[in-house]
Order: structure tokens, then C-alpha cells, then sequence
């Protein structure tokens, strides 16, 4: 009764983790009920989070000793224990956060790494290789989707729903204005562009992998069918890349292509994926026109600074600057830093200072150290060795966008990168255990 009890909750499990690959990225941010004296909205997606948390306690709840061994889990558990401690400081120290505000922005952290705990959890039992074909083939109909949105919002004026202050929070409809930077589905086009920067690897290294990985994802039987499908997946997210117009995801984007194609051994194709990059870039005047505008020089004597940047260097950056000087030990709480900070590292060290932002850089040593340990798996082909390779090289693009945008704290991006992260340890993990296993015997 308890292994159908068991295999009821890891089934239910697999479906609450398509239900996130699809529902997060491409449902628009509306608010569902609106939290009283806040701009905090409680949305469709937290209720789905919420009732596959349920679903993953159960389904670990027979081996929880397995979960308290595991280090990576123990770095996240810190990283939230430091985070709430910081609150408490925030509001009856430095007097710097207020208790129900803060509390909410804890509780958003807590939801975003749950999703690192459900990810290992989903991966568990014999079906793994099955699950994750399932899951790819999630991931390639919400690229599909979101180009078919974007491509909508962009030519035929659908609507634009963003979060990028707290009147548009409130699920404003938009339209997108020429010259503009395209959203699609997503919140912002930062969050847009990164998501595709975490994700692209996988895409070309399974648009240039064997016939036999490419078996695996089974798409419409046939493998010519199946690089098509990969093929346009890839331009599409390539077409809302560009118009995205992000520069720094740009840069993300050809250096987390070109690592993924070097440990699938497809270096002969890193060419012709910038060839194409470029023709793509050329197409957007808006992104060139950004690139040109980092600094314009007139007649070698007047400068025109950036706007972007000038707000980062003379507003963002040195607003977090001065909360991390009030309390550099334990910050000045979650929410205290209201407004972006466009630079998530700063944002770490002023709402939870140096323990929390080196809490939250635990978390990445021991999952570097896990990669260190397999790192032979970077270099084999296989199903697995995919999926693993291509989010451990998409992962250094992510930590680039951190140094110019709030990455993190972006719960359509956040959610699906914890969640990939968590599949990415767990098959990492069965990796190790499977050689242990055969160097004893």
C-alpha cells in the first residue's frame, strides 16, 4: 500500500513539474488576491507552487533522512535561517524593514528554492531519462509559445503585462511601442532574455547531438522531424532574444553557447551559431542602437553617458552600498532595498549582509564541488549528460546578468532555475552514486 502510495506521489509529482515548466514562464503576471498594505499579490503560480510543495513533503517524507544528509540542502536551509534572522534585524534593530513586508519577501526566497527541493525529488526511481524527455519537450512548446506571443505583442498590439513598477504590478494591460523591449509572456525583458541564456545550451547541444540522443526525445517519431522542431525552437528564441534588446544577456548568451558546444564536442558548429547570432542582432536597430549608447563620444570632447548605466553607478548601486555599510553583518532586511537594484550581488550584501551573501555562495561552492566530482559527465554523451552540461555552462551566463539585473528576485526566471538547477544536482548525484557502486564491486 505505501510503494502505490509512494509511486502515486512521485506521478503526481511529475505532472506538478510540467504543470511549472509551462505555467510559470508563460501565464502573464496577474494578480489573484492582493496582500492589504502591500504591493505584494498573491498569483496563480503560487497556489501551483504550493500545492506541488505539498506533494514533494510527501513524497520525501519516507526517506527524510536522505534529505538531511544531503549538504546542498543544508546551504540552502542556512541561507534562509540567516535570511530571517536578517529581518528580524531589519525591523527591531536598524529599523530598516517592516515585520509583514519583510516576512513576505523571506517567504518569496523560500518558494523560489523549494522548487530546488522538488527538482531532486521529481528525478528519483528508474524513470529519470523519461522524465526529463518529458520535461525538455515542456521546456521546447513554452519556447514555441512565448516566440508566438512575442511575435504577436510586437506586430499585432497584444497585450504586454508587466511588473516593472507597482502600477503595472497591478496587471495593467500594456502594448508594445515601437523601438520597445519585447516581454512576450514574461514579466520584463530582463527575465525574458535570461531564461533564454539559461536555456539555449540545451537547445544547441540537442540540435547538434546523435540520432541516439535524439531518440529519446521521441518527437513525432522521426529524428529529421524532431531538428526541425529543435531548429526553429532555436530561432524563435534567438528572434525574442534580440528583441529583447538586453545587452548584457547578449554577452551571456554567445559565451554559454560556445562553453555548452565545446563539452558536447560540437566545436566545428560554434561558428556558424555566431554567424547566425549576428545576422539575427543585425535585423534589431533598437539593440545596436543600445550597444552604441554604453558611451557616445561627439567631437572627442563631449560624453553622453549611458542612461542605464548612469542609474546604476549614481542611484542603485550606491543605495545598496550605503544599507550594507548600516549593518554589514546581517544587512538591513529583505524588502528594505524596495527598489531595483540592478545588481543582485549588491542587493545580497545589502538586505542580508556578508553571512547571508556568503550563505547564498555556499549554496554554488557545494553544487561546484558535486560538478567537480562528475566532471567526466561534461564530456560523455549521453541523455543525462545533456541536460546536465547544459545548465551547469548556462549557469556562469546567469551569474553575468546578476552583476546588471536582479535576477533572482524574478519569480517567472527564478522558479524555473532552481527547479532546473535541483534536476541538474539530483542526476548529478545518481551519477556519482552509480560509479561508487561499480568501483565496489
Amino acid at each position: 500500500m505505501l510503494k502505490r502510495f509512494s509511486k502515486f506521489n512521485i506521478d503526481l509529482l511529475k505532472y506538478g513539474v510540467a504543470a511549472i515548466i509551462i505555467a510559470v514562464p508563460l501565464y502573464p503576471k496577474f494578480p489573484l488576491l492582493a496582500v492589504p498594505g502591500t504591493h505584494v499579490s498573491v498569483r496563480l503560480e503560487d497556489l501551483l507552487l504550493f500545492f506541488v510543495a505539498v506533494v514533494w513533503f510527501f513524497t520525501i517524507l519516507p526517506n527524510l533522512r536522505n534529505f538531511a544528509k544531503n549538504k546542498i540542502n543544508y546551504a540552502i536551509l542556512l541561507f534562509l535561517t540567516i535570511g530571517l534572522l536578517s529581518v528580524a534585524s531589519g525591523v527591531f534593530l536598524t529599523q530598516t524593514a517592516q515585520l509583514h513586508l519583510g516576512i513576505l519577501h523571506w517567504a518569496r526566497r523560500v518558494e523560489y528554492l523549494l522548487c530546488f527541493f522538488i527538482g531532486m525529488a521529481v528525478m528519483k526511481g528508474n524513470s529519470r531519462e523519461k522524465n526529463l524527455a518529458f520535461f525538455i519537450k515542456c521546456l521546447l512548446m513554452v519556447v514555441v509559445l512565448a516566440f508566438i506571443y512575442g511575435f504577436g505583442q510586437k506586430q499585432f498590439s497584444w497585450p504586454v503585462i508587466t511588473t516593472q513598477n507597482n502600477e503595472y504590478a497591478k496587471g495593467v494591460a500594456l502594448r508594445y511601442m515601437p523601438g520597445g523591449h519585447l516581454v512576450s509572456t514574461f514579466a520584463g525583458h530582463y527575465d525574458l532574455a535570461t531564461f533564454l541564456v539559461l536555456i539555449f545550451p540545451l537547445l544547441y547541444i540537442l540540435l547538434f547531438s546523435s540520432d541516439k540522443i535524439l531518440e529519446k526525445l521521441n518527437i513525432f517519431r522521426k529524428i529529421i522531424f524532431t531538428r526541425l522542431v529543435l531548429l526553429a525552437t532555436c530561432f524563435g528564441g534567438l528572434w525574442m532574444l534580440v528583441y529583447s534588446a538586453s545587452r548584457i544577456s547578449i554577452v551571456s548568451y554567445f559565451g554559454s553557447v560556445t562553453l555548452g558546444l565545446i563539452f558536447a564536442k560540437r566545436i566545428k558548429y560554434i561558428p556558424l551559431v555566431i554567424f547566425a547570432s549576428l545576422i539575427f542582432i543585425s535585423f534589431s536597430s533598437n539593440l545596436l542602437d543600445r550597444y552604441m549608447n554604453i558611451i557616445e563620444v561627439y567631437a572627442q570632447e563631449e560624453v553622453v553617458e549611458d542612461r542605464s548605466t548612469s542609474i546604476r553607478l549614481n542611484v542603485e548601486w550606491p543605495r545598496a552600498i550605503r544599507a550594507f555599510t548600516k549593518n554589514p553583518i546581517l544587512g538591513t532586511g529583505f524588502s528594505s532595498i524596495t527598489l531595483a537594484t540592478d545588481n543582485d550581488y549588491l542587493r545580497l550584501l545589502g538586505e542580508v549582509g556578508i553571512l547571508g551573501f556568503s550563505a547564498f555562495i555556499l549554496i554554488f561552492y557545494k553544487i561546484g564541488l558535486l560538478i567537480l566530482k562528475n566532471y567526466k559527465i561534461l564530456w560523455e554523451e549521453s541523455f543525462s549528460a545533456v541536460f546536465i552540461k547544459a545548465v551547469v555552462v548556462g549557469i556562469p551566463g546567469v551569474f553575468l546578468n546578476a552583476v546588471f539585473i536582479d535576477i533572482f528576485e524574478s519569480s517567472k526566471f527564478a522558479i524555473i532555475f532552481w527547479l532546473f538547477l535541483g534536476i541538474t544536482v539530483s542526476l548529478l548525484f545518481n551519477n556519482y552514486e552509480n560509479k561508487s557502486s561499480k568501483n565496489i564491486t
